[in-house]
């Protein structure tokens, strides 16, 4: 099965036959194309239109980031399983109204519930967290009156930031979250945009294996943008899968400030973190567990895919769309 290849040397990027080949000062390295399905770059590679072409004929989809981990963009070849139907169906539900609205709320609970679902396990270890969880339950609670995106963006962005505010109590000062973004201007701000770009682009990444048009979103205005469709996932998923593995780096000591390089008024993850960061990360999305109503083991890669087929669901009149929850 495909997978992601991420490359961190510097050097040049090329085809022999159908393998993609990463030249480097010290060697080659040789990948039959058929087992990739995308290339995080963040060494400074070279490469040329036929390398690219040569990419889009086999759907593979490249993410550049720069010398400091920060995501760039990617380069996403044609979609090949694009449906004028659902994309007619997609373009329907964000022109009309309450249709986008609708799905903006399911986003905005579904992310506030694993945010509610997360904290409780961390109460039931014994932390102080009982005020964070009342302020999230109570944005909860007003969701299904807000009658505009704008209002939606207002609690989620409301109660992640309380939420936030516990990182500190929950692991140590030290870690202390005051969220920035660009440029990240700590460790934490740091790992928390490095985790969320992961996300986002593994999310991309399974949207082009369906019939979604990415730069279509519900939460996230679909408007300069080049994609929006993945945001709106991922306010699901960054409690289950990027805020996790956070926690279990920080608190396995695996991650330190030692990982961090500081440049101008910006802090970013050194490559030694970097590749840590990763491997966590790629470990974490082939864990599998026992999915309820499929009765059978799925990753979390998996279960990404699966959120997008609900949401397919959704639009085309079949099934309402139910967000992932925390187990």
């Amino acid at each position: 099965m495909p997978k992601p290849v991420y490359v961190f040397s510097s050097g040049r990027l090329g085809r022999q036959a159908n393998t993609v080949v990463l030249e480097t000062a010290e060697a080659k390295r040789f990948v039959p194309v058929e087992q990739v399905s995308e290339l995080y770059l963040f060494g400074e590679v070279e490469l040329n239109k036929r390398f690219l072409e040569f990419a889009a004929q086999k759907g593979v989809l490249l993410h550049f980031f720069n010398r400091f981990g920060y995501y760039v963009g990617s380069f996403y070849p044609r979609e090949h399983l694009v449906s004028g139907h659902l994309t007619l169906k997609q373009a329907e539900h964000y022109l009309d109204a309450q249709k986008r609205l609708d799905l903006a709320r399911r986003f905005v609970e579904g992310g506030l519930e694993n945010l509610t679902r997360l904290l409780r396990k961390e109460e039931a270890k014994g932390r102080r967290v009982s005020s964070t969880l009342a302020l999230i339950r109570d944005a909860l609670a007003q969701v299904s009156a807000a009658q505009s995106v704008g209002e939606l963006m207002a609690l989620e962005g409301r109660s992640r930031e309380a939420y936030y505010a516990t990182w500190g109590d929950l692991l140590g000062e030290e870690w202390e979250l005051n969220r920035q973004r660009r440029p990240p201007r700590d460790p934490i701000n740091a790992l928390v945009s490095f985790g969320n770009s992961l996300l986002y682009t593994a999310l991309l990444a399974q949207i082009y294996q369906t019939h979604l048009d990415p730069r279509i979103g519900f939460l996230h205005e679909a408007n300069y943008r080049r994609h929006s469709l993945n945001l709106d996932v991922a306010e699901i998923f960054k409690p289950v899968l990027v805020d996790r593995l956070i926690f279990r780096l920080i608190r396995r000591q695996q991650i330190s400030p030692r990982h961090f390089l500081r440049e101008g008024d910006g802090v970013f993850l050194s490559e030694h973190g970097r590749r840590l960061v990763v491997e966590e990360w790629e470990r974490t999305l082939q864990t599998t567990y026992r999915h309820v109503r499929l009765k059978r083991s799925v990753s979390y890669r998996t279960t990404l895919r699966l959120e997008l087929y609900k949401l397919e669901k959704h639009l085309i009149g079949d099934e309402p769309y139910v967000p992932y929850r925390l187990r």
